[in-house]
């Protein structure tokens, strides 16, 4: 998770994107919980891979691990040498059975660990696998090549960025190889290249079966994503108790934080908002909006709202980072 989230800009400015929330959690708390929850067996340790994030964001981090009774270790990626090396920083936790995640993405998925497999990677179909990394696989179902964002149609099975290795340390050996022998593409070291290394020496993957792929990577996907989590979640408690209602509907499913003030407003539906922000006068459906934001007699819909944002006045489909004045 130490990548710059560029497409996510301006909310990726103040806050790393895998820290951004959709329904009122961090992206990365909700892949992390994910992945605990289907595994079928205890996670012993979570690493994260990070930039230089502050030590505040580490602890929220090993927090999190602990929550889920693992131990949590932060190493860092100080340049962006590509996906492989990211996975490398984490060296000392390569050993035994691994998942990697890229905590860019969020999913349902059928996580059943095929115990005659190497491995397994989760793959999504999709209509249009030119922007993607794919995979292809052989008359037994497994995977035999790895083909980055075709030219030509090879496969429609895109990577979606989960993998279980039974064997970390194969994985360690083949991430070591590529850096040792500077085997880079467009300046970076990239894990398919460890992937399509082990296949040729015999190792099986077998894909893993994807329900839904969440994307987060810039702000209509988020939004999107945003919808759906509440979906998913809108049996469970959304709205704080202490949320402040005047003369205001809400229409779920909403996520409301703590010390909310909704006034002559309609929020929802698919409407996070964080805590102490004050809405006033507006109309709002399928948006994020973060904490403590004075929100004034606006329209508002598929928009991102940062933190600490002041914006009055008309507005329909916006992006706005943290600490903007728009009136």
């Amino acid at each position: 998770m130490a990548g710059r989230g560029s497409r996510l800009r301006p909310h990726t400015l103040t806050v790393p994107k895998p820290l951004v929330p959709v329904g009122g959690k961090p992206i990365v708390h909700r892949l992390v919980e994910d992945i605990a929850k289907t595994l079928p067996e205890k996670i012993d340790e979570i690493a994260f891979v990070i930039g230089d994030f502050g030590k505040e964001v580490e602890l929220e981090l090993i927090a999190v691990a602990e929550k889920l009774g693992a131990k949590g270790s932060i190493f860092y990626q100080h340049q962006a040498l590509g996906t492989a090396h990211a996975v490398l920083c984490a060296e000392p936790c390569l050993t035994g059975p691994v998942v990697v995640a890229f905590a860019d993405t969020l999913f349902r998925a059928d996580f059943t660990l095929d115990k005659n497999a190497d491995g397994i990677l989760w793959v999504n179909q999709i209509s249009d696998p030119s922007a993607f990394g794919v995979v292809t696989l052989d008359k037994d179902g497994n995977i035999n090549d790895f083909v980055e964002k075709p030219k030509t149609f090879v496969s429609d099975l895109a990577m979606i960025g989960i993998y279980y290795f039974k064997n970390g340390d194969q994985l360690k050996h083949e991430l070591k190889y590529l850096i040792d022998n500077n085997i880079m593409k467009s300046g970076e070291y990239q894990l398919p290249d460890a992937l399509k290394n082990l296949t040729q020496k015999g190792v099986k993957f077998k894909p893993g079966k994807v329900i839904e792929w969440l994307d987060c990577g810039n702000k209509e996907v988020t939004v999107y994503t945003n919808q759906r989590v509440l979906e998913f979640d809108k049996d469970t408690k959304l709205v704080a108790d202490d949320v402040q209602l005047v003369n205001a509907i809400i229409i779920p499913p909403c996520y409301i934080g703590k010390g909310v003030v909704l006034e002559n407003s309609v929020v929802g539906p698919h409407v996070s908002v964080g805590d102490a922000t004050k809405i006033s006068g507006s109309v709002i459906s399928n948006s994020i909006i973060q904490k403590n934001t004075v929100i004034k007699q606006v329209v508002l819909k598929n928009s991102m709202i940062g933190s600490h944002v002041n914006l009055k006045g008309k507005a329909s489909d916006v992006s706005l980072g943290d600490y903007t004045t728009l009136d």
